[in-house]
């Protein structure tokens, strides 16, 4: 199968210089033995891969009937859109601060079912960090806030409003855990933070994503993805360009800069990328996961994740940003399949350009 190998500073980075990079002959190897074991169907359904380090794409490649203009639908990969549209949102005014109550922009959701003073308390950043104290878990399937049971309600956000308080049977209380908050992983509470955002905005949240997101870094050919009202869909699932992917983490790499304008803070970025709480055998930002990769588990990075295995990753100490898409959605396997991908070949490869 035919791959490209680039040692050459890519537009689409939208980063300047002109210099070029050299490759040892065990970068080159890695590569390529990782292009032929994808190829060989052992990681099963890949769909892309882009390394890129410092702005410079070293290795892109579609698999399984894919190519540069497909798009992809990396599920929960695209709930860090709501991390990434909340931080400009608060650049720009529309909201104070991510230490908001939610009911300050959601007056028009009460009365709610199961109501709870401290449901009041609930904030954006709670919201962002899946750290509500209502009884939301996507791992139960008993769940009473469980996303597949929020998918067949027209109201989303009422969904997510309406359920009660969890009440921790197993495993301490959150002010008794580390950076004391409770990771349950939410899909309607990511969901939740559109409608709060579009009701900042006063405006459609998807105009305000082209606007000052898709726009500045030439973000065209998308499908996004609606809630049965009309919000957009940050529970994931619009589908992207694996270029178009690439840009974000390249985004976020450069400090939420972007061919010299400041198109994040870079004080978000910052915050949303730094450890919030603990989730399951990772750490967790803002929508965000962060773990370590490599044959020796020592760099640290922060990445988007989706079912499939789907994985947006950044490693700021490499400048290294990678893009892994995959329909291995349901697998057990999946998310081991990227684990590997990163451990094997990508992590080792860009080290030998350390030394």
């Amino acid at each position: 199968m035919k791959y490209t190998l680039v040692a050459v500073v890519s537009l689409l980075c939208g980063i300047h210089g002109n210099a070029q990079l050299k490759f040892s002959n065990s970068n080159k190897t890695l590569f390529h033995e990782m292009d032929s074991t994808v190829a060989s169907g052992k990681f099963e359904r890949i769909t892309s891969i882009l390394v890129a380090k410092d702005g410079n794409v070293l290795f892109e490649n579609y698999y399984n009937n894919n190519h540069v203009n497909s798009k992809h639908n990396t599920r929960s990969v695209t709930k860090t859109m709501a991390t990434l549209l909340t931080g400009i949102a608060i650049d720009k005014g529309h909201i104070s601060s991510e230490t908001d109550k939610i009911f300050d922009y959601l007056q028009h959701r009460l009365p709610v079912e199961n109501p709870d003073k401290r449901k009041e308390a609930i904030t954006i950043e709670d919201l962002l960090t899946m750290s509500s104290i209502v009884e939301c878990n996507d791992s139960n399937r008993f769940s009473r806030g469980h996303e597949e049971r929020m998918y067949i309600i027209e109201d989303w956000a009422k969904f997510y409003l309406d359920l009660p308080v969890y009440s921790y049977p197993w495993g301490p209380k959150p002010k008794d855990r580390p950076y004391g908050r409770a990771f349950s992983y939410c899909s309607a509470g990511s969901a939740l933070v559109a409608e709060i955002l579009q009701s900042a905005l006063k405006s459609d949240l998807a105009d305000f994503a082209v606007e000052n997101l898709f726009q500045p870094l030439d973000i065209t050919d998308y499908n996004l993805h609606y809630t049965p009202l009309g919000v957009l869909n940050t529970a994931g699932g619009s589908e992207y360009r694996s270029r178009d992917l690439l840009k974000l983490a390249q985004l976020c790499l450069n400090k939420g800069q972007w061919n010299g304008k400041q198109i994040i803070s870079s004080a978000w970025v910052e915050k949303a990328t730094t450890t919030k709480l603990e989730a399951y055998d990772a750490e967790y930002g803002y929508l965000f996961w962060i773990k370590n990769f490599g044959k020796d588990k020592k760099y640290k990075s922060y990445f988007m994740s989706g079912n499939g295995g789907n994985r947006v990753l950044v490693n700021p100490e490499l400048g290294l940003t990678v893009v892994i898409t995959s329909t291995n959605y349901g697998n057990r396997n999946a998310h081991d399949y990227s684990d590997e991908i990163l451990n094997e070949f990508i992590v080792p490869a860009i080290e030998t350009l350390e030394e």
